[in-house]
């Protein structure tokens, strides 16, 4: 048996090939035991280098960008965070010490390492439940974060209109969830901790809710997303080519039809007739009018197209199978 180290934030014990997160519950580890499983069956045993301590290592994988200072021998890079969280996952003179990078961003393709992947999502499909038993309006399923600069294409900020679009204009239609709503938003300027701060003790001493529309954290999206009519699938920026999360995969599973900004290529790679594209309208009142107008059979076609789409080959190079194989078979080969 040969050994590799697999390197993330924060990781140890091989924490990442757990059938559940220890430290975020939110986050599948699907993927990371796919990837595992697939090695192994190359007779190569991937654990955090915690782990593999002592032991000679063919090479070393990092789930996203970090130091690599003191690590020796072939390096990999999986560059799936976006480049405003993880800055060096565009940095051309940190992609030069890999092997090979592994990334969604069509911008960096003309890297003589880089090789295409989607981020990856466990597709499947479940039973529609149909346009008139679900009882939500529409929703937004998302934690409560922010970036702490101003940037373009900023879509936390955009969730956070929505929300509050909503509250005012039309609280009866629109549900709220997710992780941190139940205290205010984040702050980084020395004023707006204060205002934070005040707004935190409101919620503690006298019941205050910073959003009024929070209904909790969940379990299992699909609780929500069955019951639900429409989705706001916001990715956290907007204009990243070919930056397609599993946020708008998170509704098309459960049949929610799904109102997505976010990668500007969405629809190179799925049917426009999946979802509403929020960049056709100008603001949310615009969107609300027209998810209105929107019946049982024109919902009914919406479900068709994404029962549609999920049952194509279109979609399975979103699905962790592909991702897994471009990713062993590319350092495999290398290894050989």
């Amino acid at each position: 048996m040969k050994f590799a180290n697999y390197y993330e934030q924060d990781r140890l014990e091989n924490s990442p090939f757990e059938e559940f997160d220890r430290h975020h519950k939110h986050n599948p580890t699907h993927t990371n035991r796919l990837l595992r499983s697939r090695f192994l069956n190359l007779g190569i045993e991937l654990n955090t280098p915690d782990v593999n301590k002592g032991r000679k290592i063919e090479f070393s994988l990092f789930n996203n960008a970090m130091n690599i200072r003191d690590v020796i021998g072939p390096k990999y890079l999986i560059a799936s965070e976006n480049p405003y969280i993880c800055p060096l996952n565009i940095n051309l003179d940190y992609l030069k010490c890999f092997e090979q990078v592994f990334t969604w961003n069509s911008d960096l393709l003309y890297l003589p390492n880089a090789t295409k992947i989607f981020v990856p999502n466990n597709i499947s499909i479940e039973q529609f439940t149909p346009f008139h038993e679900r009882k939500i309006f529409s929703c937004l399923i998302n934690a409560n974060k922010a970036f702490n600069r101003e940037i373009a294409g900023d879509l936390y900020a955009e969730r956070i209109r929505v929300i509050r679009w909503h509250e005012k204009e039309a609280p009866n239609q629109f549900a709220l969830f997710g992780l941190g709503w139940g205290k205010p938003g984040p702050a980084f300027s020395f004023s707006s901790k204060i205002i934070r701060r005040m707004q935190r003790l409101a919620t503690q001493l006298f019941h205050y809710k910073p959003f009024p529309s929070y209904q909790g954290s969940i379990e299992n999206k699909g609780e929500v997303y069955s019951n639900t009519k429409f989705s706001f699938c916001y990715e956290n920026v907007a204009g990243l080519p070919d930056y397609i999360t599993e946020k708008i995969f998170d509704s098309f599973f459960w049949g929610c039809v799904p109102i997505y900004w976010g990668a500007n290529s969405i629809d190179e790679h799925i049917p426009k007739g999946c979802f509403i594209d929020r960049r056709d309208f100008k603001d949310t009142s615009e969107v609300h009018r027209f998810l209105l107008s929107i019946d049982e059979k024109k919902y009914h076609t919406y479900q068709e197209n994404i029962r549609d789409f999920l049952n194509s080959t279109a979609a399975m190079k979103f699905d962790t199978n592909s991702f897994v194989d471009i990713i062993t078979k590319k350092i495999y080969a290398d290894l050989s």
